[in-house]
């Protein structure tokens, strides 16, 4: 499958190496490409099968669409990338709306009533919008293997097909135990979840970890 991933920080790198290496073809989209790619050489270089392009001809190409850039500057990204382009196609969001304005920890830009997965809902109605995998670190999206054990990732969004098709893709990086939260309200939830991510990394000293759902217990009546 032809898959975009916008966003060339380490979270996008690291997913679109990823999804490379498990067989689909990768475009990773950026603002500038000319500026973007003196820093990229090496790592363009060691993968190959990723083309490198503006975030418009990335999303172009995309027929699932997965934004990692920076959750401050996502309602601006989708922007560049073009409404046509995104346009009846799954939008996986796995970024987070931190404000480092006033230092660390970071806050939210949004919360409580509201979610960055659904101001980009609203501002591209055409897209499917599908919050995921932004409640684990970028190494861990791709890797669960690094955690000791089981854990669990969340996808919500409002078209129940766009859900399932995310869940897939999470599947083939290894996720075995992803939890269906519905609607993208739940978003809210999972976007603030993360200051309690940053307590549990500071607390561990490593981001390599995830929260495992338990489910309740089987009635024996």
């Amino acid at each position: 499958m032809n898959i975009t991933v916008l966003g060339t920080g380490v979270v996008g790198r690291t997913l679109a190496g990823r999804l490379a290496e498990v067989g689909h073809t990768v475009w990773l989209g950026t603002r500038d490409t000319a500026r973007a790619e003196q820093g990229l050489v090496a790592w363009l270089a060691e993968h190959p099968g990723v083309s490198f392009a503006t975030f418009a001809e990335a999303a172009s190409h995309g027929a699932m669409i997965v934004h990692a850039g920076n959750g401050v500057h996502a309602e601006e990204i989708l922007a560049a990338a073009g409404e046509a382009n995104l346009a009846g196609k799954v939008v996986i969001d796995v970024s987070n709306p931190l404000d480092f304005s006033h230092g660390f920890p970071p806050s939210l830009t949004v919360c409580n009533t509201d979610s960055l997965a659904e101001r980009l809902q609203r501002a591209y109605p055409q897209a499917r919008i599908v919050k995921g995998l932004n409640t684990v670190t970028a190494a861990v999206m791709v890797d669960p293997s690094l955690v000791a054990g089981p854990f669990s990732v969340f996808v919500a969004g409002d078209d129940s097909d766009a859900r399932g098709r995310a869940a897939g893709l999470i599947a083939e990086l290894g996720h075995t135990d992803i939890v269906d939260l519905g609607a993208l309200t739940a978003a809210r939830g999972l976007e603030m979840f993360l200051p309690l991510w940053l307590s549990l990394m500071q607390s561990m000293g490593s981001a390599n970890f995830g929260v495992l759902l338990q489910r309740p217990a089987q009635s024996t009546a």
